[in-house]
């Protein structure tokens, strides 16, 4: 029995009663608030009737703020729908039932007091000129509840607790996917375990590319055909599926997780765009992974501004010849093919004068990285994800067989890229849930295994707390990512979801991996401690596959109309 004076919830876990009609009842107020943050931030940039790009940005933090508010109304409603899953297949067990009581105990807090944007911003409902009477719907009882005892010490302390008994599990919670799904994990997280693991460490601190062997070795397992369609030799699985294989690699090594990105888009701009004939020839080669793709897109000084880019491909008879700068290429030495974004129009200085080639290259090696006439490069060091190397390249009259450009028609380039960024961001989440996932459960070990002041690092509050709050956020983020890849399953639009999984991946990503550091100490701003690691291949994810703020700006402009 607890002393007198003192709060019996630190001692038991009180879970909100009923807890599945508790946050079912708070989706509603915070679609309401979510709706009227939509009709004041639209007021803030409307000019003349219409959204202006100049007003968007001059309230950029309005606007931006509204991507997250919607992204945690969408991530709640995901946790909700999760839970509905799970008690229907008798599945919502203790753990499960902590996680969504923590998750929407913690999220609508941060709704009524602050969403954390990143470390350093803080998005508050003033910033969407929301008053408190637009904010009157989040005094809901079930909001008050929810708010008041979903995220308590103790339920945080008994999360821990099961996850100590349960450590067998291969998630924290289960993931309510299905049986061909979680079958499909199983063996990808066996290999991750077993062959990626052990030496990912040692391939991060050395610097080396990813052995050729874990290469060939994925490509017998479908992973570079994964879903390409059956007609082109490859698996043609889902998104769904693809998400599964990308998360347990990544919890591996983000490096090895990321090995199938590329062949993902460049067989996403050869199904969406290429002629029957391109088709034909590169989807087989691609699902056996005969040919490596790596993606040639981003130039100096331009970034996430893609329609600005210089690099020209001028007509040579049938044939191209291409001259320009590109950077951050990953791997791009060993490579076969690149899918290769330039500027077919001298005359444009917009998106509508580029084109995309799938340009053939001979792979290189250490002792002549890029062998192809007409191109050369170099490596960028970096902090992390440097399993595949990072490069500049350059291109001085590079040639280009004419019937390599993507479509057979020029202009089309930016647009057919534009069709690929849905799997690319829903791939960039999965492997932002396995980065997070990795985080935690190095950190768990280390909890566990550390000892101070007589006792395990796990029993102090603060730190099983750190450890609750990333399996919650964890399972989060992997429910977004999960909606968005069915979404686009299904067949329906999805850019809007698989930004809002990118988005909140990569923060959870981030977040997991510094709080894990933090539970190492000293130790974990050590090299030789694999936490190090984890953290620098965390950092790249709010970057890459369009930052942050990028993938706000999209979100906010679709919702705005």
């Amino acid at each position: 029995m607890p002393h007198d004076g003192q709060d019996p919830t630190l001692h038991a876990a009180v879970l909100p009663e009923n807890l599945l009609t508790q946050t079912g009842a708070a989706l509603g107020p915070v679609q309401s608030l979510l709706d009227a943050a939509v009709s004041r931030v639209r007021d803030l940039v409307t000019e003349d009737g219409r959204v202006s790009g100049g007003l968007v940005e001059k309230h950029q933090t309005a606007a931006h703020g509204l991507a997250w508010l919607a992204t945690y109304a969408r991530a709640l409603q995901q946790m909700h729908a999760w839970a509905l899953g799970l008690q229907s297949s008798g599945r919502f067990r203790e753990t499960e039932q902590l996680i969504l009581s923590i998750a929407f105990g913690e999220y609508l807090s941060q709704i009524t007091g602050g969403i954390q944007m990143n470390q350093g911003e803080i998005l508050r409902l003033r910033d969407l000129g929301l008053s408190d009477e637009d904010s009157h719907a989040l005094r809901a009882p079930a909001i008050t509840t929810l708010m008041q005892s979903g995220n308590s010490q103790a339920a945080r302390t008994r999360l821990v607790e099961l996850m100590q008994e349960h450590s067998a599990d291969v998630t924290v919670g289960a993931s309510g996917l299905d049986e061909e799904l979680e079958m499909i994990r199983d063996q990808f997280r066996r290999y991750a375990v077993e062959k990626v693991e052990p030496f990912a460490h040692d391939w991060h601190l050395k610097d080396e590319l990813i052995p050729v062997e874990v290469i060939n070795e994925l490509a017998e397992m479908g992973v570079f055909g994964l879903t390409i369609p059956e007609q082109y030799g490859g698996f043609g699985l889902s998104k769904a599926s693809m998400c599964v294989v990308s998360e347990e690699l990544s919890r591996g090594y983000i490096g090895v997780g990321s090995l199938g990105t590329r062949s993902e888009i460049a067989a996403e701009l050869i199904l969406a765009g290429g002629t029957d004939e391109q088709k034909a020839k590169w989807l087989p080669r691609l699902a056996s992974a005969e040919t490596l793709p790596t993606a040639v897109f981003t130039e100096p000084n331009t970034g996430s501004d893609l329609g600005s880019l210089r690099t020209r491909a001028v007509k040579d008879g049938e044939d191209y010849r291409i001259t320009g700068n590109k950077t951050w290429i990953t791997h791009a030495t060993r490579t076969q093919m690149m899918t290769l974004l330039a500027r077919t129009d001298p005359d444009t200085t917009d998106y509508r004068g580029l084109s995309m080639f799938l340009a053939e290259k001979t792979p290189g090696d250490e002792a002549d990285p890029f062998p192809t006439d007409g191109m050369t490069g170099g490596e960028i060091e970096v902090l992390g994800y440097r399993g595949m190397k990072e490069y500049e390249l350059a291109f001085d009259d590079f040639h280009v067989k004419g019937e390599n450009l993507l479509g057979g028609e020029e202009g089309k380039g930016f647009k057919q890229l534009m069709e690929t960024f849905e799997s690319a961001r829903i791939q960039t989440a999965a492997r932002a849930v396995g980065v997070a996932q990795s985080a935690l459960d190095i950190a768990m070990q280390y909890a566990q295994d550390r000892k101070q002041f007589g006792k395990s690092l796990i029993e102090f509050p603060r730190v099983s707390g750190k450890l609750a709050m990333m399996a919650v956020e964890t399972m989060i983020a992997r429910q977004l990512t999960y909606f968005s890849a069915f979404e686009k399953d299904d067949g329906r639009r999805c850019d809007v979801e698989a930004g809002m999984a990118k988005l909140l991946g990569a923060r959870v990503a981030w977040a997991a991996a510094d709080n894990g550091l933090q539970i190492h100490g000293g130790n974990g701003f050590a090299l030789e401690y694999k936490i190090s690691r984890v953290l620098c291949d965390a950092r790249i994810l709010n970057i890459f596959e369009g930052a942050a703020e990028i993938q706000a700006q999209v979100i906010a402009r679709r919702l705005l109309g």
